[in-house]
């Protein structure tokens, strides 16, 4: 990445808080939530107890912190994923799609769409930090 700590912690732009260590955790809380709450039925508590979908910033906790988070959420979706059917469905608990049920397929579908909004959202935040630009 060639950042350091305090770089990642650089809001994007006045007003947003959006930061590139916030948007590493935050998908680390989507991972866990969508596969081991929705799709493996697991009551699992939230990575991050801020309240705000893993986005707050905690100074003891960094880059090297919430990468392993992130790939421990992302190994844990696939033990849960392995072996099923794209048709196997969980249920949403909570929130304003409370007791929908969906199938793994629409969950890797809504990752995807997750994942590429987020990563646009890094790609602007780096560009402001230092420049950089996907290429």
């Amino acid at each position: 990445m060639g950042l350091d700590d305090g770089q990642v912690r650089l809001a994007s732009a006045a007003p947003s808080e959006l930061t590139l260590l916030g948007l590493v955790q935050h998908l680390a809380e989507v991972e866990r939530n969508w596969f081991q709450s929705v799709f493996a039925g697991l009551d699992v508590p939230t990575l991050y107890e801020d309240g705000a979908g893993g986005y707050a910033l905690d100074p003891e906790r960094g880059l090297d912190a919430a990468l392993a988070d992130w790939r421990r959420e992302v190994e844990c979706g696939r033990e849960l994923s392995a072996g099923r059917s794209l048709d196997d469905t969980g249920r949403i608990a909570a929130g304003p799609m409370a007791g929908l049920e969906v199938s793994l397929r629409w969950i890797l579908v809504h990752l995807i769409e997750e994942y590429a909004r987020h990563n646009g959202h890094a790609d602007i935040v780096r560009e402001r930090i230092d420049g950089a630009t996907g290429a």
